[in-house]
């Protein structure tokens, strides 16, 4: 295992990494500090604080960066409209580069020679951290407790434990592995390992379920300036305050519910259920606005770039060369992103009902089935001749040899 000074752990409070702080000071011999990063998931952070300096941490650093992360992170992925394997809103893939990066400054900011996580060796998570240290501070040493050490089991975890004196709160009444930020919340685990299964309606801790959502559709516009929201139903806010209240109002009418067998980059499917709410609507008026905004060629093409993005995304190489240049395009495309969304939500569905942009590309002139002075209809049949000419060339070809 070897020897390391100062360690600075990904910490959360739960029982994996409270278990960890005193086994890297068991087997490195290290001092442990412990950051916990703040994205919006609910938590008592004093008493987050107050539990990892009790597990043995000698400091530990409650750290906001729900703005940065909305702004920095969460944005940029919607102006790509990426969305992995046409369901995933990537809430945790683009949550860990940022908590990587602070961690990375944190580490320099203390001197610290090792950086710790508690990601299991079996997910996507190890992958992201590791990354975004290897891409920020590519001389650092990263421990991971999970691929190194004799605990196989919650169990094990727990009576680790207790042997240290660690307080633990053990519970069957949600039996999910769960990971939250402002952006999302997601459920793997327990009944939901079988894809038979349906979920249950107490998965569900954000958003209503459809039977529970009102009997009566409610509506929300949202405005967006160079492919971001700026204002929600005409008031301004902070990309924070914008997806808060997009949240509520989704959460509300039940949207943002998905439920996908996805490819992990390890190797192997697994079943997630997300609460998507605020970011579901975001994304679905995003796309509506391009569809008004962008040409065709652009549209088709940055299609492609948003599944190359996500699987990016997804596979942690958000700090990657190739993900600077794919959003220096998106960036590009997003200039005439700018306007209007009005979406009806009912019962889990999310409906289109309007959309107005200063730089539309759809002119009501041109394409009406009524009479109009702009376009000339036999013009088409120069363009098809030429557009079909390939074909038939091709099937002349086929003709004179018989084919």
């Amino acid at each position: 295992m070897g020897k390391a000074n100062k360690v600075v752990l990904a910490y959360s409070g739960g029982l994996d990494t409270s278990v960890i702080i005193p086994w890297l000071k068991e087997n490195y011999g290290a001092e442990v500090i412990a950051v916990c990063v703040d994205l919006g998931q609910p938590e008592d952070y004093d008493a987050v604080e107050k539990k990892a300096i009790k597990s043995g941490a000698s400091k530990a650093y409650i750290v906001d960066a729900k703005e940065e992360f909305v702004k920095d992170y969460v944005w940029p992925t919607v102006k790509a409209g990426a969305i992995y394997e046409g369901k995933y809103l990537l809430g945790t893939s683009f949550a860990r580069p940022l908590i990587g990066k602070i961690l990375v400054d944190i580490a320099e900011k203390e001197g610290a020679d090792a950086i710790a996580h508690g990601a299991t060796g079996k997910g996507n998570d190890q992958v992201r951290f590791e990354l975004a240290i290897k891409a920020l501070a590519p001389n650092m040493k990263i421990i991971a407790p999970w691929r190194e050490w004799d605990l196989k089991s919650r169990t094990d975890c727990m009576e680790y434990a207790a042997k240290h004196d660690i307080p633990v709160v053990a519970t069957k009444s949600h039996p999910y592995s769960m990971d939250q930020n402002v952006w999302h919340l997601s459920h793997e685990g327990g009944d939901l390992e079988n894809p038979a299964n349906a979920p249950k309606d107490d998965v569900y801790l954000v958003t209503h379920t459809p039977e529970q959502a009102p009997d009566e559709a409610g509506y929300v516009t949202v405005t967006f300036k160079d492919g971001v929201p700026v204002a929600v139903d005409g008031q301004e806010g902070t990309p924070l305050q914008l997806l808060e209240k997009l949240n509520e109002i989704g959460a509300h009418h039940g949207v943002g519910v998905v439920d996908i067998v996805e490819n992990r980059l390890v190797g192997m499917k697994s079943r997630g259920v997300y609460e998507n709410p605020g970011g579901s609507i975001i994304m679905y008026a995003h796309r509506e606005l391009e569809y008004l905004c962008l040409d065709r060629a652009t549209f088709h093409y940055k299609e492609l770039i948003a599944n190359k993005y996500a699987e990016l995304v997804y596979d942690g190489m958000w700090f990657a060369p190739l993900m600077n240049a794919l959003q220096a395009f998106v960036d590009e495309t997003q200039k005439t992103v700018t306007g209007d969304v009005k979406l009806k939500l009912y019962k889990g569905n999310i409906i289109s009902a309007g959309a107005t942009s200063p730089y539309s590309l759809y002119s009501e002139d041109f394409v009406t089935f009524e009479e109009d002075d702009v376009y000339n209809q036999a013009d088409a049949a120069g363009f098809i001749n030429l557009f079909g000419l390939p074909l038939k060339i091709n099937a002349l070809m086929k003709e004179k040899a018989g084919k």
